[in-house]
């Protein structure tokens, strides 16, 4: 509009200025080889008027044409967007439905035209995994790698979870150590981390990661505490495989105070010193232990199983914190009892096995296999052989009243399956 209005002024003031310059307008000589030109000034203003008029004419006609391309291109590109739109939707109903091949085919196809295509072939990346298509899988994973450049984070997130559903757990743990130097706090990389770790028993680099996995608050402090306890086993567990006795003792004295305190591990320790026969080191643990362990409690039971087991050289130290422990309770120190009663009849004291015995056998609840068998060969060396008649008796009257509870049971639920079975055979 505004070059029309140019043309027009331009045009008008030579109108109105050519009758006034008339007489006195002079004129334009333009001369090149070989050719003169002479015009008015009038003349010469019309003449440029009319050759912008042709630049402008020119100049709109190619502007409607590229407007017009690019109406159509805009009007392509959305179809096909909104296209690929429908299809994700589609492929992801189908990936809920188990339908992961034909999930796959749309998911993948519609990639290319998605508003987001990173996540798009993430997604069909994962499809072809559930069809164990590995081949697939990768060229899905490059493709995403290749449009997400440097902010790779998800594409290589999604990559550890396809290698841990593929079982490469050598590849995963690789994968995932690069994730925790990329980013060391981020919740899924840290749960991918517990995941390939335990699964692979790496239960060192699990150590290593715990503190950040606390912080982070995947877990509730019970969850946590059971994939600490689980953590701590598995060093355990693998310091005395690979390095025998003297590599877990060397391992334990370079643990830090919180960890040489803790009594959990500590009784860890206990046990698998004494499966590897060094109860003289359980022993100086198993004093430490007593001395900090609440009494009637689940620590407490465990430590006194590994009492049962333990036969160090010398008992003295062990016998009189047992007795002082026992001095002053309500008659249900169970596994107390029982830890003293091994211990007496190790030193041959007889008598005192005896009646800690009585006391054991007088807690049914808290009865275990070996209890009874233990009881009646303290009887019987202590000459109470009528008791250990009587105990032998109740033992198997016990074993033979469970057996028939089986048997019972057996019975009962035997006209149930009957009649399930029967139905079934109608059915078919």
């Amino acid at each position: 509009m505004l070059r029309v209005l140019f043309l027009m002024l331009v045009l008008l003031a030579g109108l109105v200025a050519g009758p006034y310059l008339s007489g006195k307008q002079g004129y334009v000589l333009i001369e090149t080889a070989g050719y003169r030109y002479e015009l008015s000034i009038t003349m010469l203003v019309v003449i440029f008027v009319c050759l912008m008029a042709v630049v402008y004419g020119i100049e709109w006609i190619i502007t409607r044409f590229l407007r017009a391309s690019r109406n159509s291109y805009t009007w392509f590109s959305k179809r096909k967007r909104e296209k690929a739109q429908r299809q994700t939707l589609q492929g992801l109903m189908k990936m809920d439905e188990g339908d992961y091949s034909k999930a796959e085919k749309l998911i993948g196809k519609s990639a290319k035209h998605s508003n987001e295509p990173v996540l798009n072939l993430i997604k069909a990346a994962t499809a072809a995994q559930k069809q164990g298509d590995e081949l697939s899988a990768n060229r899905y994973l490059i493709e995403a790698t290749e449009i997400a450049g440097e902010d790779s984070l998800i594409v290589e997130i999604a990559r550890t979870r396809i290698l841990l559903a593929q079982n490469k757990l050598p590849a995963a743990r690789s994968a995932v150590d690069s994730l925790l130097v990329m980013t060391s706090r981020n919740k899924e990389v840290l749960k991918l981390a517990v995941k390939i770790y335990l699964k692979s028993h790496a239960y060192q680099a699990l150590d290593d990661i715990l503190d950040r996995i606390e912080k982070s608050g995947l877990y509730t402090s019970q969850d946590f505490s059971t994939l600490q306890r689980q953590v701590e086993d598995g060093l355990l567990d693998e310091k005395m495989n690979e390095e025998g006795v003297d590599g877990l003792l060397k391992w334990w004295g370079d643990q830090p105070r919180q960890r040489r305190n803790d009594l959990y591990v500590k009784i860890g320790m206990i046990r698998r010193l004494i499966d590897s026969d060094d109860h003289d080191s359980a022993y100086d643990l198993v004093i430490e232990t007593l001395k900090k362990v609440e009494k009637g409690s689940e620590l407490e039971n465990d430590l006194c199983l590994q009492l049962t087991r333990l036969q160090a050289s010398d008992n003295k130290k062990l016998l009189k914190l047992l007795e002082k422990r026992v001095k002053n309770d309500d008659g249900k120190c169970c596994c107390i009892y029982r830890a003293l009663g091994y211990l007496y009849i190790r030193k041959g004291n007889f008598e005192k096995a005896s009646e800690l015995f009585k006391k054991v056998l007088a807690n049914k609840e808290c009865l275990q296999s070996n209890d009874t068998t233990m009881a009646i060969y303290a009887f019987e060396k202590n000459g109470e052989l009528e008791l250990a008649q009587q105990t032998r008796l109740e033992s198997v009257k016990l074993a033979m009243f469970a057996k028939d509870q089986e048997v019972d049971l057996l019975l009962d639920s035997t006209p149930k399956l009957a009649e399930d079975s029967k139905i079934l055979l109608e059915q078919k």
